[in-house]
């Protein structure tokens, strides 16, 4: 392996997380000229992933439909390139998954491996990692250029927290989670890793909405459900639920009454 390869994979840094202008690893990449499948081989046994980075872009079919959303790709800007295994891995160690595909990174590519030519440069989304179902080796990995203002298509992973302080869960209820992730057209520098749900209010029976998500407003949800549940509190048992009835009933008694 090269110097330079070496070099790249030293020097990540995990940057914080900021809204705009995030800045994890820079990936390295050199072009590759020709593809097909023994080319592809030829450069996993060399420690390599094969990658392809294209633009995206999205139209709406509808003028008063937010989510009919159609894709068109644009071939003008379609790259074939490797990257480096040992990279890609620690950067998959750092950032993990689902994260991994709701994050953009810069990106360069080189004339060749170990060259300091920059034949170009850019900021890209992960949108696939397709793995050996056997061994789970990644065989290669598909990217979209997520220039600023560039609208893309992104699920964008649910992370629960306040579970310790929650109400419900404290009287013996769970969390029952119903959306892992939800999808949004979002311009490139608005593309959150991941939104945070606060679950630390509920009681049992109570649920969190798509709809009671906050979100950058320049995020469009590609969803027509707004309604739809993305968790629940739910009781272990009846006398749980039997339990919270009860006392529901009694609040509401005691209102009355005031």
């Amino acid at each position: 392996m090269s110097k330079w390869w070496r070099a790249a994979a030293g020097n990540l840094k995990l940057a914080s997380e900021r809204s705009k202008t995030r800045s994890y690893h820079t990936i390295q990449a050199i072009p590759r000229e020709v593809s097909g499948n023994r080319i592809s081989s030829r450069d996993r046994a060399q420690g390599r992933i094969p990658a392809v980075i294209f633009s995206q872009s999205y139209v709406q079919t509808k003028p008063d439909d937010p989510t009919s959303i159609a894709a068109v790709s644009a071939v003008s800007r379609k790259r074939i390139v490797t990257t480096e295994r040992k990279q890609i891995k620690a950067i998959l160690n750092s950032v993990q998954l689902p994260f991994f595909c709701s994050t953009t990174f810069p990106l360069q590519i080189r004339a060749g491996s170990g060259s300091s030519t920059l034949l170009e440069s850019g900021r890209v989304l992960p949108l696939k990692i397709h793995r050996n179902e056997e061994t789970g080796e990644i065989l290669n990995l598909v990217f979209a250029w997520a220039e600023e203002g560039k609208e893309l298509k992104v699920d964008v992973p649910l992370v629960f927290k306040g579970q310790d302080a929650c109400l419900g869960i404290q009287k013996g209820g769970y969390l029952n989670v119903i959306r892992k992730s939800l999808r949004y057209l979002c311009p490139a520098e608005h593309i959150p890793p991941k939104i945070e749900v606060d679950v630390s209010k509920l009681d049992i029976e109570d649920k969190l909405s798509i709809q009671d998500i906050k979100v950058d407003p320049a995020m469009k949800l590609l969803s027509k459900n707004e309604a739809m549940p993305v968790c629940k509190i739910m009781a272990t048992n009846i006398q749980d639920y039997e339990k919270v009835h009860e006392e529901q009933v009694r609040n509401s008694e005691s209102k009355l009454q005031e």
